[in-house]
């Protein structure tokens, strides 16, 4: 049963991360912690090993047909490698049940954001033609990049749900290239944080084994065929079942635990 759950939720996340350029790993942790049994201390660590991995897996066809945009990332993940430490720090400071509600609160403003509009595409990091005015782009894209590299580590999320919209709405990048570049600053940022638990870690690399291999290979189907599905119609779906799963966390640690 537990393969089973690991398959299943596995392959859940990388269809979600090769289609979205995020997205999926939010729900990881839920799926460990309450598909599969495995404390949070594990879980977050385990999440960011197989989201890292499912990201790098659905970002080489990008990278293939040059749709990734290395500077853009390159300020993201600058500023996320670190943040990622510190949110890794934070996580093994908080209680589980805390750690777990404020989890379901990204979830729930995740969900929102997948439901907003974003009929235009932002001009304000653009100047004539293709190129990045870096001069007022990166005091929008550090910021960003701090949150999610936080985010990336304290709760074992890749952080995508907040980079596609940014790079779309912030830096003017059409979406294709968007979700390319997001999958490239979500292998970072969760190398990032899964090296800050390597002193103390504690894994079924079993599950961790099967989760990964079902996950890379849901990201690599989902990066060749993606261009067949609804992206917009899918994403709208896919909030509705974010709210579903963050009611049932709270639900759990304030009448449960």
């Amino acid at each position: 049963m537990t393969i089973l759950v690991s398959v299943l939720v596995g392959a859940v996340i990388g269809i979600l991360l090769g289609l979205l350029g995020g997205g999926g790993s939010i729900l990881a942790v839920p799926g460990l912690v309450y598909g599969l049994g495995i404390p949070l201390g594990q879980a977050v660590p385990m999440s960011l090993l197989v989201v890292g991995l499912s990201a790098l897996a659905g970002a080489v066809p990008k990278m293939r047909s040059g749709r990734v945009q290395w500077r853009v990332a390159a300020v993201f993940a600058v500023a996320g490698l670190p943040a990622a430490f510190a949110g890794s720090a934070a996580n093994r400071a908080l209680p589980p049940a805390l750690a777990l509600a404020g989890f379901a609160l990204v979830m729930i403003a995740a969900g929102a954001r997948m439901l907003a509009s974003e009929d235009s595409i932002g001009t304000a990091c653009r100047v004539d033609g293709s190129t990045v005015n870096w001069r007022r782009c990166t005091s929008r894209a550090v910021p960003v990049g701090l949150g999610v590299g936080f985010l990336t580590g304290l709760f074992g999320v890749g952080g995508g749900f907040l980079i596609v919209p940014g790079l779309v709405l912030l830096l003017g990048i059409e979406m294709s290239v968007a979700i390319g570049t997001s999958l490239v600053i979500v292998t970072a940022n969760s190398a990032s944080g899964f090296a800050a638990y390597l002193g103390d870690l504690s894994l079924d690399w079993r599950v961790a084994a099967v989760f990964a291999t079902t996950a890379i290979g849901g990201s690599l189907v989902a990066g060749r065929y993606g261009q067949r599905v609804d992206v917009a119609r899918l994403q709208r779906w896919f909030a509705f079942l974010i709210f579903t799963v963050a009611a049932f966390v709270l639900v759990d640690v304030i009448f449960v635990r």
